[in-house]
């Protein structure tokens, strides 16, 4: 492995896209400056709680892959459930303990990606739902749901936290 790729028969997988893509939440979170979230949206704190939550079940399934399982299931909902965010939030002291614990999923996240290799193509049981962007509910290999989570999700959620600034 160099600079974040990892190279196994023929197979690249890189994780220098992904921790591009969390740089640039990681900037919109150092910005600051949120204000409330409109009615029915997702606060600052609530779209950072969101992203651990993520990074935990896509750790799971990658784990799961790494150590050889043929099947492994991902499950995201938009808003996962709002008390349990609210409740994430709490338990880290809000932002700022929600940031850092941010910073340890997606490095972990990242460190994974980069063990990958072959079986970054295995098919995993895959439901994902963000608002009408993003619904995924079918086997993808994962390392396409990795590329929706750097390419789609991140991005979006960026953008939602620059919004909540404006």
């Amino acid at each position: 492995m160099i600079d974040g790729v990892g190279r196994w028969g023929g197979v690249v997988v890189e994780s220098g896209g992904l921790r591009r893509a969390y740089d640039g939440v990681f900037g919109e979170i150092d910005i600051g400056g949120f204000g409330p979230a409109p009615q029915g949206q997702l606060s600052a704190e609530q779209i950072v709680a969101h992203l651990v939550a993520n990074d935990e079940l896509m750790i799971q399934a990658t784990e799961a892959l790494l150590a050889g399982s043929p099947f492994a299931y991902y499950e995201l909902e938009e808003d996962m459930h709002r008390p349990q965010l609210d409740a994430l939030a709490a338990e880290q002291g809000g932002l700022r303990g929600l940031t850092a614990l941010l910073h340890g999923t997606s490095d972990r996240l990242c460190g994974l990606v980069d063990q990958l290799g072959l079986a970054a193509e295995t098919p995993v049981e895959t439901h994902l739902r963000e608002g009408f962007d993003l619904i995924v509910d079918e086997p993808l290999p994962w390392s396409r749901t990795l590329d929706l989570h750097t390419r789609v999700h991140l991005p979006k959620h960026q953008a939602q936290l620059r919004l909540l600034r404006a």
